[in-house]
This record gives C-alpha cells, sequence and structure tokens, in this order.
C-alpha cells in the first residue's frame, strides 16, 4: 500500500489496526493496572493519540488492595503486589467516564472477579456504558470456589470464564493470559472457544525479593507480580507461539520500554501492544513509541503497518512449540 500525503505534503503510513469489531488509529495501548484510570496521565498524554486507554482492573465492588508494602523496583524492572485496588465498577462509571470520553479513544475495561458469576456481573455492568470500547478480561484471579486456584491456570476454566462474559456483552473481549502456565497456548485456544475476540499476554511473573538485613520478604504480600525490561524476552515467545496457535488477534505485553521493542512484537504477529512499566519511568513513554514506530515506518517505505505485522522471518524448520534453546 502507498503511503498516505499528510496535510503538511509529507508521508505518514497507515498505523491503523483491528481487534475484532474494534479498530484503533495505532497499535499502541495502556497495560491495565499502569495507567490509573487515564486522567492521571493528561499532563503527559494526550489521550487522543493512543490506540487504546486500558484502565486499571475492576471489580463489582471497591477493593483496597493489599498492605504496604507492596512495589519494590529490580534491577530490570519492578515487582508488584498492589492487590488490584480500584473504586469499583459502579464508581468508575459514575466518575471516571466522563472524564475520558472527551478525548475519543477507545477505552478498554479490564475485569476481574473471585467467581465466574462476578466476572459476568462485571460485564453485565459496562456492557452499556457510553464510551467503552471493549472489555479485557484478567484470568490471574483466585478462584474463591476452586480454593484459590487461579483462573488462568485452568484452560476449561478460562474458556468457561470467557463464554459467560461473551454472553454479557456485545463489546469486544479481550482476555489477559498469565505467563505462571505449562503451555499457554492451551489457554490460549480456551479462550478463542469461549468467544474471545483477542487475547493479550503476558501479566506478570511470579517473584519475590528478601530484605537480607532484616531476613524478611520486601513485598508485605511475600510474592508479587514481575514487570518491565526483565520478562519482555518470554512475553515475545509466549507471543509469537500464541500467534501461530489461534486465528484471532495477538496484543503483546510486557516490557515495552521504547518503539524497538515495539515493533519486536508487530514483527512476531502481535497486532497491538500494551505499554506498562515503562508508564512509571517515563509518563510520556507511548507518545515516544507511537512516533518511533511511525518513524521506522517511513524509513522502511511501509505504507501501513499491516505490511509489517508477523513478517518475522524465520528458518522453516524452526518450530514454534521449541520451549529452550541451547
Amino acid at each position: 500500500m502507498d503511503e498516505l500525503p499528510n496535510q503538511d505534503g509529507g508521508y505518514h503510513p497507515v498505523l491503523a489496526v483491528e481487534i475484532g469489531r474494534l479498530r484503533l488509529q495505532n497499535p499502541v495501548m495502556t497495560a491495565s493496572g499502569t495507567f490509573g484510570y487515564g486522567q492521571e496521565y493528561t499532563p503527559f498524554v494526550d489521550l487522543g493519540r493512543l490506540g487504546a486507554v486500558v484502565v486499571k482492573g475492576l471489580s463489582l465492588e471497591r477493593r483496597d488492595g493489599n498492605p504496604p508494602p507492596r512495589i519494590v523496583e529490580t534491577p530490570a524492572g519492578m515487582l508488584n503486589a498492589v492487590g488490584l485496588q480500584n473504586i469499583g465498577v459502579r464508581a468508575f462509571i459514575a466518575e471516571k467516564m466522563p472524564q475520558l470520553r472527551p478525548y475519543n479513544v477507545p477505552v478498554i475495561a479490564n475485569i476481574f472477579g473471585e467467581t465466574v458469576e462476578e466476572y459476568r456481573r462485571v460485564a453485565e455492568i459496562l456492557a452499556d456504558c457510553p464510551g467503552i470500547g471493549g472489555i479485557e478480561i484478567n484470568v490471574s484471579c483466585p478462584n474463591v470456589k476452586q480454593g484459590g486456584i487461579t483462573f488462568g491456570a485452568c484452560p476449561d476454566t478460562v474458556q468457561e470464564v470467557t463464554g459467560e462474559v461473551r454472553k454479557a456483552t456485545c463489546l469486544p473481549v479481550i482476555v489477559k493470559l498469565t505467563p505462571n502456565v505449562t503451555d499457554v497456548r492451551d489457554v490460549a485456544r480456551a479462550a478463542e472457544a469461549g468467544g474471545a475476540d483477542a487475547v493479550s499476554l503476558i501479566n506478570t511473573l511470579t517473584g519475590m525479593s528478601v530484605d537480607i538485613e532484616r531476613r524478611r520478604p520486601r513485598l508485605a504480600n511475600v510474592t508479587g507480580g514481575l514487570s518491565g525490561p526483565a520478562i519482555r524476552p518470554i512475553a515475545l515467545r509466549m507471543v509469537w507461539q500464541v500467534v501461530q496457535a489461534v486465528r484471532i488477534p495477538v496484543v503483546g505485553v510486557g516490557g515495552i520500554m521504547t518503539a524497538a521493542d515495539a515493533l519486536e512484537f508487530l514483527i512476531a504477529g502481535a497486532t497491538a501492544v500494551e505499554v506498562g512499566t515503562a508508564n512509571f519511568v517515563r509518563p510520556a513513554a507511548t507518545m515516544e513509541i507511537i512516533a518511533g514506530i511511525e518513524a521506522y515506518l517511513v524509513r522502511h517505505r511501509i505504507g501501513d503497518i499491516a505490511e509489517l505485522i508477523g513478517t518475522l522471518k524465520v528458518d522453516a524448520e524452526t518450530d514454534a512449540g521449541q520451549a529452550e534453546g541451547c
């Protein structure tokens, strides 16, 4: 496709992508839990330039989260055990959505629950909210009816949750996958079978940190979720594998700090990306990444980002199922 002329006489490539029925003006989204409810970043970011705003996880009722300390810096990222603190879905609709609608950018509501019924109910409440462009299901949550086993650890449960949310809303549904499983492709296929329009991956990896002087965990919760550059190679590998395992779009998440990082995921087959920990380090990181992707396409004379997505060149005998190198 030819590059399209800009009003200033230059040529700008087409950055728009589609996730199911959801059309994004560019492939750069924010990652849930790292961008608040969006409004907090307006001093640094033009929300209207984003592909989509993914807000922090929403539950049926208000949630205070875990006691502090609940964030620890690591050499290549951070551990967090915030505990999904949020104001609740009804308060979000009443207090936060009016501030987001004027930006005319898709708002994706990340949701979670401790039972399948809670997931469905949150989705029902959001279904008729003007301005909500889609729902992202966080399946990295404990299922209280199964003794606290994480929803995302069981493909059958992921399919069940996805199916119930699918029945509750006509909005595009994205399932955010946990990396803390044996084979993430099995879970991705289950989400697809349940009716997901897309999957996003990866969520954080479980980790911990110890204060050697006090001989105590640095997090009050003992363990937390590891994010940041340290997990990017793992996220990229999982995205590449899942792209080849499902027919629905894949959104890449995990350690994306720069445009070059985002381009790796796109070339590996991701339709879009979510930027997370980078927002804490450089609040305007998403703006830089959008500009960097566009500059790359111009430099390589690629007129449409669709021509770049999934163009990774690998040897014919390479198997995406390979778990290890040597």
